[in-house]
């Protein structure tokens, strides 16, 4: 009987998977919008603001990224900034003045950068395609994996783009 061996073309070809996921933060990410801490949402008047932040708890944003946003037109003092900031380092694991989006996208690029990717050098890696990923993570991914891999690939380890081979 005539037995047929199947192999995996995919496993033997000895590429690495590089998911961007495994680098996306999983902190929660919150806003916190001034707007509702000024006059007529409008205004920063520093007593006012003052006494609205004094009325906080920011114990609810323990542990969290939190994306400060004004909602309205309204001209914020880099000096009201640095009062809520005050407030909320206690409490925080990262803030900044963005949307929950933008954050998202920040912390994920700081995980990469700071990532240890040196088990990938010297190897043939493809960079998991996903259409739901900002495309600068692409950009930084590849600009990291460049000076380590012996080939870079973007897609799925059966049918990657080659991007460069050494």
């Amino acid at each position: 009987m005539d037995q047929k061996i199947l192999i995996n073309k995919a496993e033997a070809s000895g590429i690495i998977a590089f998911d961007l996921l495994h680098y996306k933060p999983s902190v929660e990410i919150v806003e916190l919008d001034i707007k509702d801490h000024l006059f007529m949402g409008m205004i920063v008047k520093e007593k006012e603001f003052k006494e609205s932040l004094a009325a906080v708890d920011f114990s609810v944003y323990n542990e969290k990224a939190v994306g400060i946003i004004c909602s309205t037109d309204a001209i914020i003092p880099p000096w009201a900034l640095m009062i809520l900031m005050e407030k909320l380092s206690p409490y925080v694991m990262y803030a900044d003045l963005n949307n929950a989006e933008t954050i998202l996208l920040d912390l994920w690029k700081r995980r990469l950068m700071y990532a240890d990717l040196r088990s990938y050098k010297n190897e043939k890696v493809v960079v998991r395609a996903s259409s739901d990923h900002d495309p600068s993570l692409y950009l930084l991914a590849a600009g990291l994996l460049k000076p380590l891999v012996k080939s870079l690939m973007y897609g799925e380890i059966g049918l990657p783009k080659v991007i460069f081979k050494t």
